[in-house]
């Protein structure tokens, strides 16, 4: 994204989080994808329990609304509100504490023991070290140093 898309984008998420706090859900991701009538801003949404096809609907047409009058997005551009689904990404220490206990997938910016891919169970947050159950084995990952993190769908 260059420094342009990148201010579009920010300027975004002031606005897709003015929404937010008004019909109480959280935003957890905004991207802008794309230029031109191609350009896609990508926003996704949560709250605790989930959002609804209602909740993202509503959402849209507020956010719709107000980067129209903000006239934010100079030029033609799509508008994809969604929910994380079920292997979401985490992206701040409180979506791992509010995931305690379940399977992720991590990968680290740098290498830890040779290795920058982790799959096991959040069994703790302290401080900004999450700690995985690998296979009966603790492994702590500075939160810093994580590059992306999801959720692991588990069936059982």
């Amino acid at each position: 994204m260059d420094t342009k898309q990148s201010i579009v984008a920010d300027e975004a998420l002031k606005l897709a989080r003015q929404v937010a706090d008004d019909q109480s859900v959280e935003v957890l991701e905004v991207r802008l994808l794309g230029r031109g009538k191609g350009a896609l801003l990508r926003v996704t949404i949560d709250r605790s329990g989930g959002v609804t096809l209602d909740d993202c609907e509503r959402f849209s047409r507020s956010l719709g609304l107000l980067l129209e009058a903000e006239d934010s997005l100079q030029g033609p551009y799509n508008l994809e509100v969604s929910s994380p689904g079920l292997d979401r990404p985490l992206t701040a220490l409180k979506d791992f504490e509010r995931h305690k206990g379940k399977l992720v997938r991590i990968i680290t910016k740098d290498k830890i023991d040779n290795q920058n891919f982790f799959l096991g169970r959040i069994i703790g947050i302290t401080a900004d070290i999450i700690q995985l159950d690998i296979n009966g084995k603790e492994r702590n990952i500075p939160f810093d140093n994580i590059s992306r993190a999801r959720l692991e769908i588990e069936i059982k």
